[in-house]
């Protein structure tokens, strides 16, 4: 599903799809004809010829997605810089207000799929800022040009059919329909395939619709993580110490053992207590290797975990809605000397890069490729790495040298 941030960018490729057969790309010169042969498909799928030929049969391609298939920011950034920017006071704040102001339809969706609020919000939270950042590429094109270029075509080539399909039933206007550059969309961010599957029509009105009406996105997160296997009042997990010495090999979140097994080896809990009696089997998980935060998870873990098949992105869901519930930040601080930024942080470092001369944009908390390419001019000129990471350590530099001045 996503985007993410993006744009989850959920979330978007299980193991699955990786045993799909990859067609033989395409040139731009061959797009058209790649069309017309989607057009025979959409038919046989039952979409309306007019729906393919309105929306479809005159695309043409966005060769700029072809470069993001290896680069989803849930495998490519560092987990403190990752949950640093997705779980910040910020996103806290902003996420209980919309359980309060969202209480009415949130208590009917738990009453209907078992899913409490804090968790349905923080996937809202994690992939729109709560509907807020939906995503500016048109889908059709998007998916289009996935669908007769680069890998994974077969796969690109379903969801943009099913797109095509979402259009023809009238569930969304075509000119609604933008996202991620991977064909993810609306405010919990599903692909157009997961839509069809498993979106509500929670107010009943007869359209499904994930852009523009809140219940229906809220309904169709839980709906998601229901069909996926929810236990209802169980915990994701929970943080916890390691002992000194402890054989990490054990790890991994597949690897569930009982809770004694854990205890056994002389795992507590984060705060040093021991580990509760009982309970379902769980698996420790170590995002940032033995000296970094520990966590021993469960079922819904991996059920969060399938909505964009990331441990990162499953983290940050599970510790956002920890922190809604009035939770507090991980005991087991991150194993870096220079910890990620926050939205606010991150608005920060680019107005200080703007102040500098750098030609980035608006200084929104985006670290894009602007941003990124004037980070490192300045890591290269104070003879650091330039690797372009928006870090406290480049941002309490440039402060003080705005300080200075």
């Amino acid at each position: 599903m996503k985007k993410t941030a993006f744009q989850k960018y959920r979330r978007l490729f299980s193991a699955a799809l990786g045993l799909m057969l990859t067609a033989p790309p395409v040139s731009a010169d061959e797009f058209p004809a790649c069309l017309a042969r989607l057009r025979a498909q959409a038919v046989q799928r039952g979409i309306a010829p007019a729906t393919f030929d309105t929306h479809a049969a005159r695309l043409q391609p966005d060769l700029s997605v072809l470069e993001l298939l290896d680069t989803q920011p849930e495998f490519t950034t560092p987990v403190w810089d990752y949950l640093a920017a997705l779980v910040d006071d910020e996103r806290v704040d902003d996420g209980r207000a919309m359980l309060e102001r969202w209480r009415d339809v949130l208590q009917k969706v738990e009453k209907r799929y078992g899913v409490d609020p804090a968790t349905v919000v923080a996937v809202w939270g994690v992939e729109s800022n709560y509907g807020r950042s939906l995503g500016k590429r048109p889908l059709l094109i998007s998916l289009g040009t996935l669908a007769c270029m680069g890998r994974r075509q077969n796969y690109f080539r379903g969801e943009f059919l099913d797109l095509l399909k979402i259009i023809d039933e009238g569930h969304i206007p075509p000119e609604r329909l933008t996202g991620s550059w991977a064909g993810a969309f609306g405010q919990t961010q599903f692909m157009p395939s997961t839509f069809l599957r498993l979106a509500a029509d929670f107010d009943g009105d007869g359209r499904r619709d994930l852009v523009d009406n809140a219940a229906d996105a809220l309904a169709s997160t839980a709906n998601f993580l229901r069909r996926g296997g929810w236990k209802s009042g169980e915990t994701w997990g929970f943080e916890v110490r390691l002992p000194a010495g402890f054989d990490t090999s054990l790890a991994g979140r597949r690897n569930k053992r009982p809770m004694s097994t854990w205890a056994a080896r002389g795992v507590k809990l984060a705060d040093g207590g021991p580990l509760p009696d009982g309970g379902p089997d769980r698996a420790l998980v170590l995002p940032a290797g033995a000296k970094g935060p520990a966590f021993l998870t469960g079922k819904n873990f991996d059920v969060i975990y399938g909505y964009n098949a990331a441990e990162s992105y499953a983290l940050a869901i599970a510790h956002l809605s920890d922190r809604l519930r009035g939770g507090g930040a991980f005991r087991t601080p991150w194993p870096t000397d220079d910890p990620g930024l926050s939205r606010a942080g991150r608005r920060e470092l680019q107005r200080l890069l703007i102040a500098r001369g750098h030609d980035i944009g608006e200084a929104d908390g985006m670290i894009g490729a602007k941003s990124r390419r004037a980070i490192a001019q300045e890591q290269e000129a104070l003879g650091r790495k330039a690797d372009g990471r928006a870090s406290s350590w480049i941002l309490e530099t440039l402060r003080k040298a705005e300080e200075g001045k």
